[in-house]
């Protein structure tokens, strides 16, 4: 079997400083990657911010035998997702692959949470997303090619208690992946998402200790990296990862019920079939749902 590899390609990894994106920078830079390891070096919670992660990370490839650079920019302000790509592109050349991993946490139970915590975590995992690709989407698009990996979560998918604004988030993510999955394909532009279980400081807190030693972070690098690889030729999907389990995510619709005098009354009389989920519809875009609830109708 060959080996995939990425030599002459220019990856950008955020939150590249610690856990997951860390694992996913080191991947990349191994299989030959150029990577912009970023990372704004900030405590768990978005404050404060260091140059030393990035710096770190960057080090520990070009001492390995790679080549890396290291950001300190936000990706959560329009001029810090620009200078996160120049840099990619003024050190390399190109931008070939973003990984959007970089996340904080600000957990509280919904009735507790303040505007401010909610916002502040929806800037950088959604906001953060959309600026980076969206600064690199032109690079992507004039040299036809591109990868895009997002990164939800399982709190995303099924919800989590304390997490309103993370989950609100990470199933933002999937809906932006969809839709860059979509717009990108004439471009030949790749988006796709994962949905990771990994021990990192982010989660320590969350899961059982004994995840520690199977849910490591190098467990779900190898996906991300196919996932960024010229080969993979999948785009607008979610795979959920974790101890070394890789499955596909998917959105459907169950078959329904319907009638000509819809009422309150009619709709909570038939409340088993609508919640009905066998022969599932899946739809990949909105016109395919609307074409299926048509021929429902007929």
């Amino acid at each position: 079997m060959s080996e995939l590899r990425f030599d002459g390609k220019v990856a950008v990894v955020t939150g590249a400083g610690h856990g997951l994106g860390r694992s996913h920078a080191l991947l990349l830079a191994e299989r030959g990657a150029k990577v912009v390891v970023n990372d704004l070096g900030g405590a768990l919670d978005g404050t404060g911010a260091s140059a030393g992660p990035a710096a770190e990370v960057a080090e520990l490839i070009t001492k390995n035998g790679g080549e890396a650079v290291a950001s300190t920019d936000n990706v959560a302000t329009p001029e810090g997702a620009e200078a996160i790509v120049r840099t990619a592109v003024d050190s390399f050349g190109r931008v070939d692959i973003v990984v959007n991993n970089a996340g904080i946490l600000r957990d509280k139970s919904f009735g507790k949470m303040s505007v401010e915590e909610f916002d502040a975590v929806i800037a950088v995992h959604v906001r953060g997303s959309f600026l980076v690709s969206r600064a690199a989407f032109p690079h992507m698009k004039e040299q036809r090619y591109g990868r895009i990996v997002n990164t939800s979560s399982p709190a995303g998918l099924f919800g989590n208690f304390g997490q309103a604004n993370y989950s609100t988030a990470k199933m933002g993510l999937v809906g932006l992946t969809k839709t860059l999955g979509i717009e990108g394909a004439r471009a030949g532009v790749k988006a796709n998402a994962i949905a990771p279980i990994a021990w990192t400081r982010m989660t320590e807190s969350l899961l059982p200790a004994e995840f520690e030693e199977k849910f490591t972070a190098d467990r779900v690098s190898p996906l991300v990296a196919f996932l960024a690889h010229e080969s993979c030729e999948t785009s607008g999907e979610v795979f959920s990862v974790g101890a070394g389990r890789v499955a596909r995510v998917f959105v459907a619709e169950g078959p329904g019920w319907r009638t000509d005098d819809l009422s309150i009354e009619a709709i909570r009389d038939n409340w088993d079939a609508i919640m009905t989920e066998q022969p599932y519809l899946q739809p990949t875009t909105l016109g395919e749902q609307a074409t299926a609830s048509m021929k429902a109708m007929l």
